[in-house]
């Protein structure tokens, strides 16, 4: 099932045919935290109601996965297809590659499509470095996170943390209006997202030339603001030699982080983009592979 998922997410994406008709089932998701935090986040005792829609988002998505279980298991990986972002994520920073040999313009209007810092003073360095970034962190959350929760816990796995993670990228962060509300779905998704993000980066490794830099990647990973996408970020600057993270603005204000791999180069170009995506199908292919070798046991 497994496999399968893999092979239809790559072959087909996020058809633009399908989506235009019907919402996403992360749209779905999405639509019912936001309706919940109208109703949920204000007055007193705002991190309990966030913990009661973390509880209620995960007993849903359980239910949900529950019943979809017992479809055929080629109808079951047609749902994990959909819940995959391999394709879709190449396709976008690939389109950030083709922006940026336009024009640095271009490429920051690519850019800031995938990424939530401020764009409009980027150079072409800084977008080239902003959409590898992306792709090394999305790398962990939409793809093997998915297919790790998916292994352990089949679709009510898969389903859950989709919801966790959307949770997250929704009222997870530390603003005047989130940070308590917020409070248990950025933790949760701290997490479940612990061992997939260290699983990406030693997959990325072996695809990418062995282990050899994984005490690297030990040591800088928890330099990283997050205390997981530093992992997948710090190996994929290693194995490409390149300096990731650093400073970058958001609304306006400078926030000064450290670079991962500092001594790695730091004047990036499109083609660089495109070594990052290689290493995204690299890893897609391992994941394939262990698939296959898992099914025959």
């Amino acid at each position: 099932m497994i496999a399968l998922a893999l092979v239809l997410d790559a072959l087909f994406g996020e058809p633009k045919w399908l989506w235009d008709r019907f919402p996403h089932p992360a749209v779905v998701i999405g639509r019912a935290i936001g309706r919940a935090e109208f109703w949920l986040n204000n007055g007193e005792a705002r991190k309990a109601k966030g913990v009661l829609l973390v509880v209620g988002l995960l007993i849903v998505s359980l239910l949900i996965g529950g019943a979809l279980s017992w479809l055929p298991w080629p109808l079951q990986a047609v749902i994990a297809a959909i819940l995959l972002a391999q394709r879709s994520l190449a396709d976008h920073v690939q389109a950030v590659a083709d922006a940026l040999r336009l024009s640095s313009s271009d490429g920051r209007q690519a850019v800031a499509m995938i990424v939530g810092r401020d764009t409009a003073e980027m150079d072409a360095s800084a977008v080239a470095r902003s959409a590898i970034e992306s792709a090394a962190e999305n790398l962990s959350d939409g793809v093997t996170a998915p297919l790790f929760w998916l292994a352990i816990g089949g679709l009510p796995g898969m389903i859950a943390y989709k919801a966790i993670n959307t949770a997250d990228s929704m009222i997870g962060y530390r603003t005047p209006r989130h940070e308590e509300f917020g409070w248990a779905a950025a933790r949760l998704d701290d997490l479940v997202n612990l061992i997939p993000a260290r699983l990406t980066a030693l997959l990325i490794l072996l695809t990418q030339g062995g282990l050899r830099h994984w005490r690297e990647v030990r040591r800088e990973a928890p330099l990283h603001r997050s205390p997981n996408a530093g992992w997948p970020e710090s190996a994929l600057a290693r194995s490409q030699g390149i300096a990731l993270s650093g400073p970058r603005t958001y609304e306006g204000e400078l926030r000064d982080f450290p670079f991962v791999n500092g001594s790695g180069k730091r004047s990036l170009a499109p083609t660089d983009i495109e070594t990052a995506i290689n290493a995204l199908w690299r890893v897609w292919a391992a994941c394939l592979a262990l698939a296959l070798i898992y099914s025959h046991f």
